[in-house]
């Protein structure tokens, strides 16, 4: 057996699909498709993440499982809220917008639907 690297793909659940799949078209503007009842989100060059239906037993997993570069976090954090995603507060490190700018990249947290991690981050 061998392990081609180049088709491996990470994935997370939700509990409701077509909530998730509304939030990540309608509020984040990604591609998404839709295989067998599970969600394909499309990064680009053939790179996609899983999106599987867990129901109510679903638990978002204690890190971070997306993250997004962008070329302006404050633009980025300005135009998410503006469509109503609120981003994560963690004392001590974010200030008043959910921004962290105490030492590495800029990096903005929020959460889907489903309570998954998201992040925009400083190309």
């Amino acid at each position: 057996m061998s392990i081609d690297a180049t088709k491996a793909f990470s994935g997370f659940s939700v509990r409701d699909p077509a909530q998730a799949k509304a939030f990540y078209t309608d509020v984040l503007g990604l591609e998404v498709t839709e295989e067998h009842g599970m969600l394909w989100i499309q990064l680009g060059d053939g790179h996609q993440v899983l999106v599987y239906p867990k129901g109510p037993s679903h638990e978002p997993a204690a890190f971070t499982v997306l993250n997004f570069p962008v070329p302006d976090v404050d633009a980025a954090v300005d135009e998410l809220a503006g469509k109503g995603v609120t981003f994560l507060q963690y004392e001590g490190m974010t200030d008043e917008k959910g921004v962290n700018r105490k030492g590495g990249p800029l990096i903005a947290w929020f959460t889907d639907p489903s309570d998954n991690v998201f992040s925009v981050v400083a190309e």
